[in-house]
């Protein structure tokens, strides 16, 4: 067993290695029939474009550009630029002319590089990145933004952010296990299953890679999954094996009595993780999926590794797994009861109805910000200051262009007719129209006034001479207009201006498809956001199924969906808090303008946050009901298996609050929420959750908590659940 493990990692590095750069941070990747896809293909298609990315270069020039001598560092500059492999053409600013300039200094200056759309871009991108590190310095300071750049940024700072959370996360939990086990080979087993379950669980992803587009959160999810829930799953198994040893029985005989008690729990509770994210798997958009696939493949390998790779080594190292000991006081687990842990939930139980009032109560005042939760692509503003797109992102907009990264795309249809000069007042009114907007700057058509090529960034005459091939399609069946608004639009400021623009083009007689970046990312947060109810609606039915076959009971399974749901949404209240409202935002490292909440963290933490949140319910739940087919009662059930469990639950919630909180210290703002959540969910699930409220409920529902009809009984397979 071992040696297909150490051979399955051995081949699993190399393929792990490459997933990262495969990632992607499209945001509205897998969205192939969306309708800025579909503008997207006719440009491509009927326009002919292929190179309407676009990259922004803001330079500072000493001596300003306004000079001769800063005229020739500039030109010098251009020259390069136009030479780079994937760059198509160059728009240089000129003093006065219309591509901005600070016009009062000629310090500041924007340079529009046009790059492909599609896989070429980051390539071309990142050839753009190399000549500006090779050429600044001295005279001349550059730094580059755009949408590319900023997806771009974004993977690269989400894989380097998961790398830099492993690796400073591993030392503390390394640790915490010294001090829970005393011993030094018990403290790496824990470590050594999530590592292996993370490297055989990024090849995978790798793998995944090749079929469909892979979302950069995916890596994030593995690593949360293989950190968190393998090494909590290996602290179980390592725990109650030593407790086995302690009984005089001999390794082998030790790890499969591990493998039949603590490794059906493991089992279970992957089992309700893996559905927990399998709900991803139900939006129609492949991006997400991808998520949801990933999460199942780690709990899988977790799982696995646990009841393989594990027991094997236990099986060998037998008595060994307590030495070195190089602590005699530790944090032990220990089978027995916790003489402390007891207490306190006798007095838990002796006031129940206080317990379960109160504890609700504090949870749902948490869950409050949650209702006024807002979505979208925060683009730039999801990154923290010092990332080089989101900081040239402030030139940009102070030279007035920062509508340049949110350009809307319209494509009107003449339905099969051809474009002749008697539409030409008519096409000519709806550029009017679209104009007079609030909030427009430019409007790129045919109908070009100065403020339009001033706005565009088109490069003044040399912009006429593309405007026929840019606005009208090969049989000129098809019109394009493009609409630069005045300002980089926020992800909540998106749909109204959109709003504005269809009612304009509604009035016009005309039928129409709207695209670019920003209806692409309205498009994306609504796919996602629509599909919630259904995730949350079968990933509740099958824990719910789960857990009555596993309890034999109906109130057991009811009272688990809904205490996890409460602690899922105090979790994304405090989230909406910190990143949409800004509270507290400064002290945590995150930005305080970012606005809203990145499309796909509702449901990505909901998966997460409730599967992992089960662990613990699986934990406490199997020992009452163990302690209650032993005869006891269901009140003193209850008492006993908080003081057999509540040091279990403390220490793996503590890995795994380590683990969710080394996420935080990042520099993409979606990851830091991603740590925040389930640093937050976990802290909540371990003590007010698991400790105070479902033990109150559990002493008010008394024997009701395993009523089963007896028809069901009868038709249930029985399982027995041990820790």
């Amino acid at each position: 067993m071992l040696a297909v493990w150490v051979l399955a990692a051995a081949l699993s590095l190399p393929l792990a290695a490459r997933a990262p750069a495969a990632l992607n941070a499209d945001p509205a990747g897998g969205l192939t029939t969306s309708e800025a896809n579909t503008v997207s293909t006719l440009l491509r298609e009927r326009f002919g474009e292929r190179d309407t990315n676009t990259a922004i270069l803001v330079t500072r020039s000493t001596p300003p550009l306004t000079t001769p001598q800063g005229q020739q560092v500039y030109q010098a500059f251009l020259d390069g630029l136009e030479t780079v492999a994937g760059v198509s053409r160059v728009v240089a600013a000129t003093p006065g002319g219309p591509v901005p300039t600070r016009a009062q200094d000629g310090v500041l200056a924007l340079t529009v590089a046009q790059i492909p759309l599609e896989e070429g871009g980051t390539e071309a991108l990142s050839n753009v990145r190399r000549y500006v590190r090779g050429v600044q310095g001295g005279a001349l300071a550059i730094r580059v933004t755009g949408g590319q750049a900023i997806a771009d940024d974004f993977t690269e700072f989400a894989e380097a952010d998961t790398k830099r959370s492993e690796f400073t996360a591993l030392p503390l939990i390394a640790v915490l296990l010294l001090l829970i086990f005393g011993a030094l080979v018990a403290t790496v087993l824990p470590l050594a299953v999530g590592v292996l379950s993370i490297t055989v669980a990024m090849a995978a992803l790798y793998g995944l890679t090749l079929l469909m587009p892979v979302s950069t959160f995916a890596q994030s999810v593995v690593t949360l999954l293989g950190l968190g829930a393998g090494i909590d799953y290996a602290l179980l198994m390592v725990n109650r094996f030593r407790e086995e040893l302690k009984h005089g029985t001999d390794s082998r005989a030790a790890a499969a009595r591990t493998v039949m008690t603590a490794g059906r729990s493991v089992g279970f509770s992957g089992m309700t993780v893996g559905i927990a994210m399998a709900g991803l798997i139900l939006p129609p958009v492949a991006f997400v999926r991808s998520i949801g696939i990933g999460g199942v493949l780690a709990v899988i390998l977790t799982v696995l590794a646990s009841l393989t790779a594990l027991p094997a080594l236990l099986a060998l190292l037998g008595e060994r797994v307590n030495s070195p000991r190089l602590l005699k006081v530790t944090w032990a687990q220990s089978g027995s009861a916790s003489a402390a842990w007891t207490a306190f939930a006798r007095r838990v139980t002796a006031r129940p109805v206080a317990g379960v009032v109160l504890s609700t109560a504090f949870l749902l005042a948490l869950a409050v910000p949650a209702l006024g939760l807002k979505t979208g692509y925060a683009g730039a503003w999801g990154l923290v200051p010092g990332v080089p797109s989101r900081d040239a992102l402030s030139d940009v907009r102070e030279l007035g262009a920062g509508g340049l990264l949110s350009q809307f795309e319209v494509i009107l249809d003449l339905k099969g007719q051809r474009y002749t000069p008697a539409d030409r007042d008519r096409f000519q009114g709806v550029v009017t129209d679209l104009r007079a907007l609030p909030g427009v700057k430019a409007v790129i058509s045919p109908f070009l006034t100065p403020a339009d090529l001033t706005g565009a960034g088109t490069g003044g005459l040399e912009a006429l001479s593309l405007l026929t091939r840019r606005s009208f399609s090969a049989d000129r069946e098809l019109l394009r207009v493009t609409v630069v608004p005045a300002d980089t639009l926020r992800a909540q400021d998106i749909a109204a201006f959109e709003g504005r623009v269809r009612a304009a083009l509604d009035a016009s007689g005309y039928a129409y498809l709207l695209g670019g970046a920003p209806v692409g990312g309205e498009e994306f947060s609504r796919a996602i956001i629509g599909t919630l109810p259904s995730v949350i609606a079968v990933v509740f039915t099958g824990t719910f199924l789960l857990l009555m076959v596993a309890f034999r009971s109906l109130l057991i399974p009811l009272k688990s969906i809904v205490m996890n749901a409460l602690t899922v949404g105090a979790a994304v209240g405090v989230v909406t808090l910190v990143v949409q409202d800004g509270f507290l935002a400064g002290p945590l490292g995150i930005p305080s303008d970012v606005g809203v909440l990145d499309a796909s963290l509702p449901v990505l933490l909901f998966a997460v946050m409730f599967g992992l949140s089960m662990d613990y319910e699986i934990f406490l739940l199997s020992r009452v009901q163990e302690e209650v087919l032993r005869g006891k009662s269901n009140d003193e059930a209850v008492v006993l298996a908080v003081g057999h469990t509540a040091r279990i639950i403390t220490s793996a919630a503590v890995i795994m609050f380590i683990v969710f909180v080394a996420f935080m210290f990042g520099r993409v703002v979606a990851t830091k929420s991603i740590g925040l959540g389930l640093a937050v969910a976990v802290a909540l699930d371990a003590t007010l959750v698991r400790l105070v409220l479902v033990p109150a409920f559990l002493k008010l529902a008394g024997k009701w908590n395993w009523w089963l009809p007896a028809w069901l009984d009868r038709r249930l397979p029985h399982i027995r659940l041990e820790h």
